[in-house]
């Protein structure tokens, strides 16, 4: 049996408004929990390729569990316990970033965030088939955030679409706060008010057998 422990029923809330955005975009998602120092940490992968996150104070046995996300949902919103079974059976596909040798790049205005993410929709719309938006169009950078010392960091719009998809901008009126960029050699990591989203930089080039 697994046990997700969330004892302040606000952070609970937060998880379940996480966990019902990932089935909203993807009824067949999958979420991984993760737990150390008092805290788990909440992954799923969106439609995007964007991973999203959210983390709670609690505790999880065991520590790491992949789970349908529709699974996690129903026991965190019709139980509403403290303690949980958010039940298992997921097999997670991909890697997650480090959890350490982040470096902060910049802050970034949320209300600028969602003005970009509003004509990206716009040209989306317009430049959609029947798969959706061409990848090419996904991949264009839309924001470079430096800061002294450090490499430029550029944002692809498919960040910007997984952060709204989400719902983690929030309200985006001129008390909206800022988003937070952040970044290791290989990874980008944008930070909002409601969670945060990830991609890699890099893509590993296949190795060669010769």
């Amino acid at each position: 049996m697994t046990r997700l422990t969330v004892p302040d029923p606000d952070e609970r809330g937060d998880l379940g408004a996480f966990v019902a955005r990932v089935v909203r975009l993807d009824q067949a998602a999958l979420v991984r929990l993760q737990a150390g120092d008092g805290m788990v940490t909440a992954w799923a992968a969106t439609p995007f390729d964007v991973l999203a996150t959210r983390t709670v104070h609690g505790a999880l046995e065991p520590a790491d569990v992949t789970m349908p996300a529709a699974g996690l949902l129903t026991a965190l919103t019709v139980e509403r316990a403290e303690t949980v079974d958010p039940g298992t059976g997921g097999l997670w596909q991909g890697e997650l970033p480090p959890s350490t040798g982040w470096q902060p790049v910049d802050d970034v205005p949320a209300a600028e965030l969602e003005r970009l993410t509003e004509r990206g929709l716009s040209v989306a719309r317009e430049n959609a088939g029947p798969m959706g938006p061409p990848a090419s169009l996904l991949d264009q950078t839309v924001l470079t955030v430096s800061a002294e010392s450090r490499p430029a960091v550029k944002v692809p719009l498919r960040c910007l679409f997984a952060l709204s998809g989400m719902g983690f901008l929030g309200d985006t009126g001129p008390d909206a706060g800022v988003v937070r960029v952040s970044a290791t050699g290989t990874w980008l990591r944008l930070d909002a008010r409601y969670g945060a989203v990830v991609r890699r930089r890099i893509t590993a080039l296949p190795l060669l057998v010769g």
